[in-house]
């Protein structure tokens, strides 16, 4: 016989079927993604810089440390000049080496390299950067101003501060651009990572990495603070009296709570993915793929739970089990593979180790003197666990279990 799911995980398919709806109800914005260039070249990944109406293309080269790239500036004329910089001190302006693209007065379109000098006193003038650049053109093409180069990383790394800028164009020459406080100028300073597709902007971040700090909270919680923290409560808490059938309750509520908060963020990872066209993180994309498959094969194995004294219950709890405790583990590596790709601040990292470690600890300590419980339980000629709800065949949310099959329940 199976048992008749109970009014909790009726409720439970419910919210699944719609949080599915999650990766397919977002809302369409507009990007730099679909934008066409006129050459047909394709890039693999861009990102909406966040002033001036400006934006930045490239793909990345891992083999030998190269990006091309297209940095496009819109809503410009042949009055203006643009620039696009890496500076690898990241000290704002001073030392950016820069791509400068203007068209001058005979109609020409002059692109070139210039290095700012640490003094920031420039009038943009040509000269070599502190890394190789093999070529570098542009193009003025319906309001827009595009170059188009290939440059060579400084070695150490991806990740550099950008700068981006336009200005005035007078007497065939580029001249200030405004410097006011608080004006979008002064504003168009970030940092991009050419590898993993993350750039900010001073004072804020841009859509993705947003979407990417939403991945990391969501699946942190749901995978790798809820399932095993269920996990710890079903494991331990039968053996006090005063907690059956509280601890059941709090077993399903907190295991069902991470599977929906972990739909949402697998939902993110799958929409991170299709807008990162070109970067790819295969085991960190295989494990949750794995997690997904895995959690929802558990939860959907409750409505096929047999009854407490079925002669596969046995089975079934040895299934549950396992897979439960396959799926906490493999959610903590991939967890760790989120950090590593995601780079935050050291104190992120450090709260979910600490959180990890006081979930080890307390188990730990439960571990010892539920042992302790038992053992004496068994001394004495009592049954391991107390009694539940008696069978009812699931009815008004009850789960059938009694004293007897309370030992083989959820892995003990």
């Amino acid at each position: 016989m199976v048992e008749r799911p109970s009014n909790y995980v009726i409720l439970s398919v419910l919210l699944i079927s719609a949080i599915f709806s999650f990766p397919t109800t977002t809302t369409a914005q507009t990007d730099c993604s679909s934008y066409a260039f006129s050459n047909g070249r394709p890039f693999a990944t861009c990102i909406n810089l966040s002033v001036l109406n400006s934006f930045l293309h490239w793909t990345y080269h891992a083999e030998n440390g190269t990006v091309d790239l297209a940095y496009r500036h819109t809503g410009v004329t042949s009055s203006n000049w643009v620039a696009w910089a890496l500076n690898p001190s990241r000290s704002m302006m001073a030392n950016a080496q820069c791509l400068v693209a203007f068209q001058n007065s005979s109609g020409v379109i002059r692109a070139y390299t210039s290095p700012i000098p640490a003094s920031k006193a420039t009038t943009l003038a040509e000269g070599p950067l502190s890394f190789q650049v093999p070529n570098i053109t542009a193009e003025f093409v319906g309001g827009s101003a595009i170059i188009y180069a290939t440059i060579q990383l400084p070695a150490g790394g991806t990740s550099f501060q950008q700068v981006w800028q336009m200005g005035p164009v007078s007497g065939g020459s580029p001249q200030s651009h405004d410097t006011s406080s608080g004006s979008a100028n002064t504003r168009s300073v970030g940092t991009v990572d050419f590898a993993t597709g993350i750039a900010t902007a001073e004072g804020g971040s841009n859509s993705r990495v947003r979407r990417r700090n939403v991945h990391g909270v969501l699946n942190a919680v749901s995978w790798g603070i809820l399932m095993p923290l269920g996990a710890v409560i079903a494991r331990y808490l039968k053996v006090f009296k005063s907690t059956t059938p509280a601890w059941f309750y709090l077993h399903v509520a907190c295991q069902i709570s991470a599977y929906v908060v972990g739909v949402a963020g697998w939902g993110t990872g799958l929409k991170l993915g299709s807008d990162s066209k070109g970067i790819t993180y295969d085991t960190h994309r295989n494990i949750g793929i794995t997690l997904f498959a895995l959690g929802t094969l558990q939860l959907f194995a409750l409505l096929l739970r047999p009854k407490p004294d079925h002669k596969y219950r046995l089975y079934w709890n040895l299934y549950h089990w396992s897979v439960g405790y396959v799926v906490i583990i493999l959610s903590i590596v991939n967890i760790f593979k989120g950090f590593d790709i995601l780079d935050p601040e050291k104190k992120w990292k450090n709260a979910y180790i600490g959180i990890i470690i006081a979930i080890g600890v307390v188990a730990a300590a439960l571990e010892a003197f539920t042992w302790f419980v038992v053992l004496r339980r068994k001394k004495n000629g009592e049954a391991k666990y107390p009694a539940g709800p008696q069978a009812s065949n699931g009815v008004n949310g009850t789960n059938g279990y009694n004293g007897r099959t309370h030992d083989r329940e959820l892995g003990a």
